[in-house]
Order: structure tokens, then sequence, then C-alpha cells
């Protein structure tokens, strides 16, 4: 089965000083369907940029980025757009929820996007509220919730429209210790109960033992450090790895 994404000897370069300073150089990986991958790095190693644009909100200087099998920058800016709606789910440090739209409203954005009436929205997102604790906070605006129920609204956003690709920046960044494990615990879950896969990018090694398969951004390259492959990784392992590759 072809990979679900697959990223081909990517670059991009950011103009400084009137010179060209590598961001990401030859970074090629896949994610399969039904896989979690994580990429890590610190801040300001590129994982932001890579998101973008295995998204198609900006463009390579140079690779490929497939999504479903298709080359992104083959399509059309209309083409890419419906593409992006059709197989990825964003999930941000930030939640990007909409201050005027309620939880419900919220969650129901990407059956309403494409299309769906109210009617039709209440069952998938009604089911998504319930599953994730949020059922009582259906008429809730986003200032009334915690940083949690924040992201859980985020992670059911994703869900919502049946996407099979998640992209999760950060997402336990801006929570506590405690909610960031509960937002780990349902990435997980979204994979093994959902057979959704999720790309990760994080700085955070306790999120990283989450993943069934650990990449790290070093300098605007990709490297791997052995097997180091999880779920349920020691998180000792993954400060090793760090340590070795001196992030």
């Amino acid at each position: 089965m072809a990979a679900l994404a697959r990223v081909s000897q990517l670059y991009k370069f950011h103009p400084v000083d009137g010179r060209r300073v590598p961001v990401l150089s030859d970074v090629g990986f896949e994610v399969e369907r039904g896989e979690f991958v994580c990429i890590m790095g610190p801040s300001g190693s590129g994982k932001s940029t890579l998101l973008q644009l295995m998204s198609g909100l900006d463009e390579a200087d140079g690779g490929t980025v497939e999504l479903a099998g298709k080359t992104l920058s083959s399509l059309s800016e209309r083409d890419r757009t419906l593409l992006r709606r059709e197989t990825i789910g964003h999930v941000f440090q930030f939640f990007n929820l909409l201050t005027n739209l309620t939880v419900l409203e919220n969650v129901g954005l990407p059956l309403a996007i494409a299309g769906k009436r109210i009617a039709e929205q209440e069952a998938p997102v009604g089911a998504l509220l319930a599953r994730f604790g949020l059922e009582r906070k259906h008429g809730s605006f986003p200032h009334q919730l915690s940083g949690g129920e924040m992201q859980r609204v985020s992670i059911a956003r994703a869900l919502a429209g049946g996407q099979p690709l998640l992209l999760c920046d950060e997402p336990t960044g801006n929570l506590s210790q405690k909610a960031g494990l509960e937002v780990m615990e349902l990435l997980r879950e979204v994979v093994d109960q959902d057979h959704r896969s999720v790309l990760l990018v994080t700085h955070n090694p306790r999120d990283a033992t989450f993943a069934d398969r650990i990449l790290f951004l070093v300098d605007g390259s990709l490297r791997s450090f052995g097997e180091l492959r999880g779920p349920n990784l020691p998180v000792e392992r993954v400060h090793q790895a760090l340590s070795e590759l001196h992030i």
C-alpha cells in the first residue's frame, strides 16, 4: 500500500542578509496509514516549516511532497486546497479555535465547510464530544474552557472531517503536564482505534515516546537513531538520543 504522505529530497531556504540560508536540506521520510511518526528538534530547527510544506501552505525550493499519492507541486492552488481538506486535520499548540463559535460549532466546522447541514452534523459531532468528555461543554465558548479542554476540542475538530492524517505542531506546548499527557493518550488512541495517521513535531521527549517511530531534525536534516521505536519507549532512551545528537 502506498504511503499516505511521502516527502522526498525536500529543501527550503530563507533569505538572510542577501544569502540563502537552508532551513531544510534533503529531507525525506514517509508516513504510512495508521502510523504515528514523531519528528523531534529544538525550536527553530524547521519543524513548523516542514508541516507548512506538507500542508501545501508554503512551497519548497526543491524536492516533492506527496499526499495520498498526489504530488502537491503538480496541483493548482484550488486542487491543493481541496486535497488538504480531504487529507489533513491540524492540531496546533495554541488551539486555533474560533473565539466567536461554541465548542459544538468549532468541532462541526469541517463538516460545515464540506456543505453538511446542521442536522447532519449533530450525530458525528455529538459522538466526538462524548468521546472526549466534552458533552457538557457543547454550548461553551473557547474562553470558558481550560487549556486541556481547548486542545481536546481541537483534536475533535481535526477528526470531524474524517481526514486520514493529523499534523500536530507541539500540541502539548501550552498545557500542564497532566493535560499534556491526556492529549498524547488521545492521539495514541486516534492511531490505535481509528487507524488514522499522526505526524507529531515536538521538542518534548515524553510526547515522543507515544510514537511508533522517532526521527530527529538537526541543522535542517533528518536523522534516525537506530531502531528507536515505540510506543511505550522509555523516555530515558529519547534523552540519550538527544544527547548523542547534541540537541
